[in-house]
């Protein structure tokens, strides 16, 4: 089930970053190391746009962000005044890859903005590989752009109807 973080996963969160960095940092990527106890942290955000991917055992296996608002870069004027909902900050457990919970998480994001007649879910990235993963879920590349030190690909997906019972057992949306 998806539901709002609370402080009381922040230990989880925190494996759960620290099994991600291992998996990066073996592949000769960059990872959060050094952000571990501020991504677990963010769990007693008091602006609830922290969000948790969790199995019927209770073991959390992604976490990501929902806004309703973006960054300031990487839109135009025009985008950032149409309403949308902005994905960030996804984390995943690599052991859990063979249940795609990115895609999991991206697609509840998708059928929550329908719900709540939001048009949009728009997220961005740094790295194309990431970029290439998140266009499988259905995004399009909106534009690439050189910010000072990275490449930024900027992404949506309108917002739709998706049927998430194969993934969750239980209902998928909370307000």
């Amino acid at each position: 089930m998806m539901r709002l973080a609370s402080a009381n996963d922040s230990a989880q969160i925190a494996d759960l970053v620290r099994a991600r960095c291992d998996w990066l940092e073996e592949r000769g990527l960059p990872s959060w190391r050094d952000a571990v106890d501020a991504l677990a942290a963010e769990c007693d955000n008091p602006d609830n746009d922290v969000w948790v991917l969790e199995t019927a055992q209770g073991r959390v296996i992604g976490r990501t962000v929902v806004q309703d608002q973006g960054p300031p870069w990487g839109w135009t004027d025009a985008e950032r005044a149409e309403s949308a909902l902005y994905l960030s900050g996804s984390i995943t457990h690599p052991a859990q890859r063979d249940q795609r919970p990115g895609t999991l998480m991206a697609s509840w994001t998708v059928d929550r903005a329908a719900q709540l007649g939001v048009p949009w879910v728009r997220r961005h990235c740094h790295f194309s590989g990431v970029a290439r993963y998140n266009l499988t879920q259905g995004f399009t590349l909106v534009r690439e752009e050189q910010r000072t030190n990275a490449r930024l690909y900027v992404m949506a997906r309108r917002a739709e109807r998706l049927d998430l019972s194969a993934w969750f057992r239980q209902p998928h949306s909370q307000s």
